[in-house]
């Protein structure tokens, strides 16, 4: 399958307007990224600086009360499942991808408002540190995010190469994590206000 960076660059464009009108942010909001769009960055390249594009997952229980967390290795921190972008995914299907590599759970599922819509609950351009042992200068994650359920029966097996761990915590964690995603989920009634 062949990968035209231009098609995506302009589909990432597309969805960064339908996200700013379904939450009322402002275009300032994805400045960074969408100057690299304009510019004809390959986004979709971890090797692109000053920003490349991510996907990220907010995996919830059944009851939309937990969301699972891993102890990012790089970053010590504890976020939400994610990863670079890999071509030629779609972005849904990289988001999907990433969580089931980090915690090791199986029959996840995009949340059906991702795919009534054609777009992520949210969207997130933040600095990384610098990590000379790979030749990564300082640089953005442009990270697209989407909410994906796990069943009751999905063991929890986190790949400890890729992690730290992996726990459920409560929602409320999120404030200080993704606080304008938990602000969006709440927004569409997929989680609990």
């Amino acid at each position: 399958m062949s990968f035209d960076p231009a098609a995506f660059r302009r589909h990432v464009g597309k969805i960064l307007d339908g996200h700013a009108r379904a939450f009322g942010l402002p275009d300032e909001r994805h400045a960074i990224l969408r100057r690299q769009i304009e510019a004809g960055d390959d986004i979709h390249s971890r090797r692109t600086f000053p920003g490349h594009v991510t996907t990220s997952a907010f995996i919830l229980d059944q009851r939309s009360r937990r969301v699972l967390l891993i102890h990012h290795r790089s970053l010590g921190r504890w976020l939400q499942p994610g990863g670079h972008y890999e071509p030629p995914d779609d972005l849904m299907g990289s988001a999907l991808r990433e969580a089931v590599e980090e915690t090791g759970m199986h029959d996840l599922v995009i949340d059906p408002w991702h795919r009534e819509t054609g777009l992520p609950v949210d969207i997130d351009s933040h600095r990384i540190p610098a990590r000379p042992d790979r030749d990564e200068p300082e640089h953005w994650h442009h990270d697209i995010r989407y909410v994906v359920k796990a069943s009751e029966q999905n063991a929890l097996r986190p790949d400890l190469r890729e992690v730290h761990g992996a726990a459920w915590r409560d929602l409320q964690e999120l404030e200080t994590i993704a606080p304008q995603g938990l602000r969006n989920m709440r927004a569409l009634g997929l989680v609990d206000p």
